[in-house]
């Protein structure tokens, strides 16, 4: 028997409470205890051997989720189920919010070979304009592709995964364990967004309120995740080690930046971009690597004022120019018109005027 992998997406409202995502996976915990959490809002559960127990089938299991997360918490989940971790994640990235896609062994072939190569679990926009580039349109095309020409374009190690994930196969297994620390913003945008510039300020808006919350809690960040949402649906993922953990918003912006620059992103319609920091752990116990020179210590105390600022007087008391509002306004534009100077206009003398005042 195949294994079963079901992934499960939670509608989560915006800035959950951190109790609820632990709630969801207790639920699921009930169901089977090979529960995989994703955080922010996903989680993979291997039903494998819950089948038998529950004598029902996956839909089944996925339908029992599903009431019971809406019948205890409120929380809408979407599911899908197929043989590996990989295709449970492709195939609920396509499903409607709230409903079930269930794929089957022997359905995998012609569900993936007619997809677009950039749905294929590990690859990115730069990943799919080069391959595109080179006319493998689909993940069919990608399959068909001779791996030795694979290897020249993405190296031994990336070009082998690409073959195998275009063929359906994902060996990681699910593994139970504790919900890692981690501490999530997200900014959804009112309309797809084509502007890196709008993409650049949410990361900067993103990158100062984890600061802000990781100072607040006395916690060190080892560990940042970018994550985008597209128009499609799609998401991309990219993680990088922090140099050395920390709380300060100018290193989590540059990593957020850097993460951001690395996905290449080309007219490619964002509809959501989330920021995770992970391996959180006590600030005490972060070490901080000396620096040379009095920017990093400006920086720092600038920091330190805009935290008792925002401690005083509210979350918006001090914020980057970037982050005040709309782009500036031109001359003339956002403020009262200053009328053109002129001479005081002086009342011509009259007969009356002329004659003195009487005593």
């Amino acid at each position: 028997m195949s294994r079963q992998i079901i992934h499960a997406h939670f509608a989560l409202p915006p800035a959950p409470a951190p109790e609820l995502y632990e709630q969801l996976l207790a639920l699921a915990s009930n169901i089977t205890p090979r529960v995989q959490a994703l955080p922010p809002d996903s989680a993979h559960l291997d039903v494998t051997g819950a089948l038998r127990y529950w004598n029902r089938s996956t839909k089944d299991l996925c339908d029992l989720l599903r009431i019971r997360t809406l019948a205890l918490t409120g929380i809408a989940t979407t599911c899908a189920a197929a043989p590996n971790r990989m295709l449970a994640s492709m195939a609920a990235a396509v499903t409607p919010p709230g409903h079930v896609t269930v794929l089957v062994e022997h359905e995998v072939t012609a569900w993936l070979r007619p997809r677009p190569v950039a749905a294929l679990y590990g690859v990115g926009p730069a990943t799919a304009a080069t391959l595109t580039k080179h006319g493998l349109h689909t993940i069919g095309d990608l399959a068909d592709a001779p791996v030795p020409a694979l290897i020249r374009l993405f190296g031994t190690a990336t070009g082998r995964a690409l073959h195998t994930h275009a063929h359906g196969h994902d060996p990681r297994p699910v593994q139970a364990q504790p919900v890692p620390k981690s501490l999530s913003r997200e900014h959804a945008f009112p309309a797809d967004c084509l502007d890196p510039t709008e993409h650049r300020r949410a990361l900067l808006g993103l990158a100062h309120q984890i600061g802000a919350h990781l100072r607040d809690d006395d916690q060190a960040a080892g560990s940042l995740t970018l994550t985008c949402r597209y128009a499609d649906r799609t998401t991309t993922t990219r993680t990088r080690a922090l140099n050395e953990p920390t709380n300060h918003t100018s290193p989590l912006t540059a990593t957020a930046y850097d993460l951001y620059d690395r996905l290449g992103l080309q007219r490619a319609r964002v509809r959501a971009i989330a920021l995770r920091a992970e391996g959180l752990r006590p600030a005490a116990e972060a070490v901080q690597q000396l620096a040379f020179g009095p920017d990093d210590d400006r920086a720092r105390a600038i920091e330190a004022v805009t935290d008792r600022a925002r401690a005083r007087f509210g979350p918006g008391a001090i914020k980057p120019a970037t982050l005040a509002g709309p782009a500036r306004a031109g001359r003339g534009q956002g403020r009262a018109e200053r009328a053109p100077w002129r001479p005081h206009s002086v009342p011509p003398l009259t007969e009356a005027s002329k004659e003195p005042a009487a005593a």
